[in-house]
Order: structure tokens, then C-alpha cells, then sequence
């Protein structure tokens, strides 16, 4: 019965619109067509077939690939046994140079060809990889990270000359001498000490070869950015050759030219972008790029390994782009104290400015009292350097001014007696830590200055004013000591800067004794005990294969467990090897 009505509905629009009728089914099967015309182009069923046409076509040609690979040798048998030879200088040809994110890498000019193996590349980002200066030219507008308009008439340097003042740099093996380890170990300083960026510093070591060779520029990924209008984008490198045991200087074409003591360095044609011919640098030599900023170099040959490796971390904390606040520096020797070096971190909280100003007034303030005689005939007489050390955390909390930042502050000071043996000794504020291997032992070297430790709640109760019980933060801060916040310290009274001094401990050159140095986001995912380990692991691995132990592998290594361990924390790690004679014993073999 209910149909009925649209039965006689339909039947009506038939018999009085018969004319009518073929016209609408023709617009209703348009519509159609266009609604699933819609649908077909909003589902795409084409990117299937192209899917799996694009998987055949990938792997028919990877199995070509791998049948090619199988019938022919990355090298030729016949060539083979010169490449055994040269093998330690190809892998130094082919390998990738990293300047903090710029891979520089030269192509091979001559010698047989085969397939590369890109290494991996360093996660870490040493302090001294990049050192930022604060000055700019405003009159060309141009923004640090920017790439510089090249003029029209400008060639770009050949990368021949490149390659082939690399391959002179790294020479043949069968040219090569022997040399131990102690031999290679060079650390270079270069300090500004005229033009815009005047008092900046940088150093590198000859062994770390993930930071060479060192660019000077004005532009990054340099490693020496000097924002200086006169300074081209890539001015000039300085590399190591291991052959000659010497740091060598070229300019890379720089359109002002490079000056070595007032010696023109650079390609006869200026702005040619040609590289110049390599100088030998030597200690007091002045580097003047432009006519304005002047380097002033200091070569030091270092009696022990050091390896030093940092990493923000910001990876593990969500991605987050957090900014680095540790702070390493090594000093050795020390200016006007010879027999002296520093090594130190600082990691700020609030901000770097706190922990970048205390690593450059903590070394001032040591090599200042270090300068005097007196004071240094009575460190070696009384085989102690606590009055320094106090006095020169006294001096450096007196001459920072940062009422809202701070940041811990571990030292080392090292000396030695003339006769090839070391004496150590550690002072520090907050949670940054050094532990030492003397003989096979595990020493302490610094003390944690958390508000939850023992020792801290100790001296505040000492002090007539103790903890809460479950109390661990201060005015929101986690640590009773630092260096710093001179807002918070006029609000409690409970925070200081006394630092915590070690007892002096005895290195034996002959030993296998090594230091750690190293931030708490190491020490906060890594006890004592695992970082000893890791240390002789690395150190058995390298034995095994007559390899020496590089202080920057092992530096490396104990990263990558905090890595592993999913530390939330910048982290820095400085390595002291005093292993001297064991790793040379093995580069003789």
C-alpha cells in the first residue's frame, strides 16, 4: 500500500513527460560518471602498479649490482699488494674531513680506484670545534651562517690543489719514518690578539684528526669564525703533517691574502682562489688575515694524551634545540709556568655566559699566580697546590658578575718534576666530577656539591642553618656550590664558592694511570666503575690489534655509553692518558 503513491508518482512523470524522460537519465548517469570519477582520482589506485613496479625495478638492479660486485674486486689483484702498502695513507686520502658540519673530502688524483666506505660521522661537538665572535660589519649586511655572494669574475679554488696539498701533506709510508706517539702529539693555540675579534681562543690537538684540518674564516662551518669584513669565507687552514712533525699553513684563495710575520703566504694571483703553498708554522709566529685581525700561534708538544669530546644531547630530550652550557679548556703549558697545565669544565645553568667567562678567568688567575717564583718553588718544594687552586676560585668568583647565571667549575693542575713524572691535583664547586686510575686504583678527584649529598648537607648544618629533612633544591637550585649567581647568594647565605680540594696524587710516566673528567649528564647515567671499564676495554681492543690506545677513541667511547644510556644532559668528557711509553712501545712494533 505505501508504494503505491510513488507508483503512481512515477507513472504520471512518465506518460506526461515522456519527451522528458531520456534527458534525465542521461544527467543521471553523468553524475554518476563524475561522482565516481571523483572517487577514482581521491583513492590514486595508480601508486601500486608504480610501487611495485619501482621495487622490480630496484631490485633487478641491486642483484645486477651485487652479481657486478661478485665478478669484480673492489681493488685488482695486481695492485693489491701496493695497496697493502700505502693502505694507512689512502685511508687518510678517502677519508671524510669534518670541520664542525662541513665535510671537505678530495678525490683521488691518481693511484687505483676503487669503492669508498664513507666513515662515520662524529656526533660530538668538541668546545673547540667552532668558536663564534661577537662582531659583524653592518655595512655589507651580511649574517654569520650566510653564504657570501661570490663576484661574477671569480673562479672557485680548484679542488685539485686541494687534494694535491693533501697527498703531500700525508705523504707515502714508504717515505714516511717511524714515529712514536709521544712524537705526534702536538697541540696548537691560536689567539686573536688584534683586530674586531681580539682576545678569542682556540686550540687543537695533532692527534684529533676528526677537527682537522682547521679552517679560518669568516663564514661557518669554519672552524675560526672571525667576522671580520676583510676575512674571506674559507681565508686559510692549518694541517698537520705527520711526516715532517710540523703544523703547516695555506691560504685557501683568499681575496685580501694571508700574511705569516708579514710574509705574504698566499697564491702569487690574489683572489685567484688557488691554493698557496703550504708554510710551516712555528711557535710565536703571527697569522695576519686581511690587514686587520692578527693570530698569534703557540705550538706545545704534550708529554700526555688528551682527548676531548662534548654533545648537548638534544636528541634525547624530545628534540628539543636546548643550548650547550658545558665549557672545556686545556692549557698546557701554562704561560710563564712551563712545568704547568690546567685542564677544566664548566657546566652552566641559567645560561653559558656564567661558565664561558669562568673558563677564561680560571686560567688567567692560575698562570697569573703561577707567574710568580716564589709561589712555584713552593708547589714543588711542598708537592701541594692548594693555596693556589683556592686563591685562584677566590679571584675568579670576585671577577664574575653574573647575578642570575652560574655553573660548576672542576679543575685539574698538573705539573711535572723534570723527570718524566706528574703530579695532579683537583679542586671543584657543584657536580662536575674527575676520577683518576693511579697503579691500578680508583681515586676520587673532586667531591659532589648536590644539596642531597652528605657532605653538603654537613656543612650547612655546620653552619647553623641545616636542611629539611627531604629538602634537596636551594631558590630552585640543586646545588649548595658554584661559582656565579650572586643574586642567589645574597639571598641565602647557605651557598658558596669554597671549593673542595683534592689530595695531590703521583703519576708515574711509566704507569698506566689516566684521568676522567667529565660533566654529571656522563656521570648521571655512568658510575665510576662502568667508565674504568670502558677505559680498559678500549684499551685491551687496541692491544689486540697493535694498535695505540687514541685518547680520542676512548673519549669517544665513554660518550657513546652516555649516549647509550639515554642521558638528558649536556655532556663533556675530557680524557688524560699518561699511558706515554706502553703506546709507543706499540708504535715501534
Amino acid at each position: 500500500m505505501a508504494m503505491q503513491p510513488i507508483m503512481a508518482v512515477v507513472h504520471g512523470i512518465a506518460t506526461t513527460h515522456a519527451a522528458l524522460l531520456p534527458y534525465l537519465l542521461l544527467l543521471l548517469s553523468t553524475l554518476l560518471l563524475i561522482l565516481l570519477l571523483i572517487i577514482f582520482i581521491a583513492c590514486k589506485p595508480w601508486r601500486f602498479f608504480s610501487r611495485n613496479l619501482r621495487s622490480q625495478t630496484i631490485k633487478a638492479t641491486a642483484s645486477s649490482d651485487v652479481d657486478e660486485d661478485v665478478q669484480q674486486p673492489l681493488v685488482s689483484q695486481d695492485l693489491e699488494s701496493n695497496i697493502t702498502e700505502h693502505s694507512s695513507n689512502s685511508a687518510s686520502e678517502d677519508s671524510c674531513h669534518q670541520t664542525d658540519g662541513l665535510h671537505l673530502s678530495s678525490p683521488r688524483t691518481h693511484g687505483p680506484t676503487h669503492k669508498h666506505r664513507l666513515p662515520p660521522t662524529p656526533s660530538h661537538l668538541s668546545h673547540g670545534d667552532t668558536l663564534m665572535l661577537d662582531m659583524s660589519d653592518h655595512s655589507e649586511g651580511v649574517v654569520i651562517g650566510q653564504t657570501l655572494k661570490r663576484p661574477s669574475g671569480e673562479l672557485k679554488y680548484d679542488a685539485k690543489d686541494d687534494s694535491s696539498y693533501r697527498s703531500n701533506n700525508n705523504g707515502s709510508s714508504s717515505q714516511s719514518v717511524s714515529r712514536s706517539s709521544a712524537d705526534q702529539r702536538s697541540i696548537l693555540n691560536l689567539e686573536v690578539i688584534s683586530g674586531p675579534s681580539c682576545g678569542a681562543h682556540y686550540f687543537v690537538q695533532s692527534t684529533d684528526k676528526s677537527k682537522l684540518p682547521l679552517t679560518l674564516g669568516r663564514v661557518s662551518p669554519s672552524n675560526v669564525l672571525v667576522v671580520d669584513s676583510e676575512v674571506s669565507g674559507k681565508h686559510s687552514m692549518i694541517n698537520w703533517n705527520p711526516n715532517k712533525l710540523k703544523w703547516e699553513l695555506v691560504d685557501m684563495g683568499s681575496l685580501n691574502g694571508t700574511l705569516l710575520n708579514s710574509r705574504a703566504v698566499h697564491h702569487p694571483q690574489t683572489g685567484s682562489r688557488n691554493l698557496g703553498d703550504p708554510v710551516e708554522l712555528s711557535s710565536g709566529d703571527v697569522i695576519t688575515l686581511g690587514t686587520t685581525s692578527k693570530i698569534s700561534v703557540q705550538i706545545n708538544k704534550l708529554p700526555f694524551g688528551i682527548g676531548v669530546v662534548s654533545d648537548p644531547m638534544c636528541a634525547r630530550r624530545g628534540g628539543k634545540k636546548l643550548p650547550m652550557e658545558d665549557v672545556c679548556y686545556c692549557h698546557w703549558p701554562l704561560s710563564g709556568a712551563d712545568q704547568f697545565g690546567l685542564f677544566g669544565i664548566c657546566d652552566g645553568h641559567g645560561g653559558v655566559a656564567a661558565a664561558s667567562s669562568a673558563s677564561k678567568l680560571m686560567p688567567e688567575m692560575v698562570t697569573r699566580i703561577l707567574s710568580d717564583t716564589v709561589r712555584r718553588e713552593k708547589v714543588f718544594s711542598r708537592c701541594d697546590a692548594s693555596d693556589v687552586l683556592r686563591e685562584a676560585f677566590s679571584q675568579t668568583e670576585a671577577h664574575l658578575d653574573h647575578l642570575y647565571e652560574g655553573c660548576t667549575a672542576t679543575v685539574l693542575l698538573i705539573w711535572a718534576d723534570g723527570h718524566d713524572n706528574y703530579f695532579a691535583q683537583c679542586a671543584n664547586v657543584g657536580d662536575s666530577s674527575c676520577i683518576a686510575n693511579i697503579e691500578g686504583q680508583l681515586v676520587k678527584m673532586s667531591e659532589d656539591h648536590r644539596i642531597s649529598s652528605h657532605t653538603e648537607r654537613l656543612r650547612m648544618a655546620a653552619a647553623g642553618e641545616p636542611l629539611k629533612d627531604g629538602e634537596t633544591r636551594l631558590c630552585g637550585l640543586n646545588l649548595g656550590r658554584m661559582l656565579g649567581d650572586k643574586f642567589l647568594k645574597q639571598q641565602d647565605a647557605r651557598f658558596s664558592s669554597e671549593p673542595y680540594i683534592s689530595q695531590v696524587v703521583y703519576m708515574n710516566s711509566e704507569s698506566r694511570d689516566f684521568a676522567i673528567m667529565a660533566s654529571d649528564g656522563f656521570w648521571d647515567v655512568v658510575n665510576t666503575k662502568k667508565a674504568m671499564q670502558i677505559v680498559h676495554q678500549e684499551r685491551e681492543r687496541n692491544a689486540a690489534s697493535s694498535e695505540h690506545s687514541s685518547t680520542e677513541r676512548i673519549a669517544e667511547a665513554l660518550l657513546g655509553e652516555a649516549r647509550s644510556q639515554r642521558t638528558k644532559d649536556n655532556t663533556s668528557i675530557i680524557f688524560l692518558d699518561f699511558d706515554v711509553y706502553d703506546s709507543c712501545k706499540r708504535d715501534d712494533v
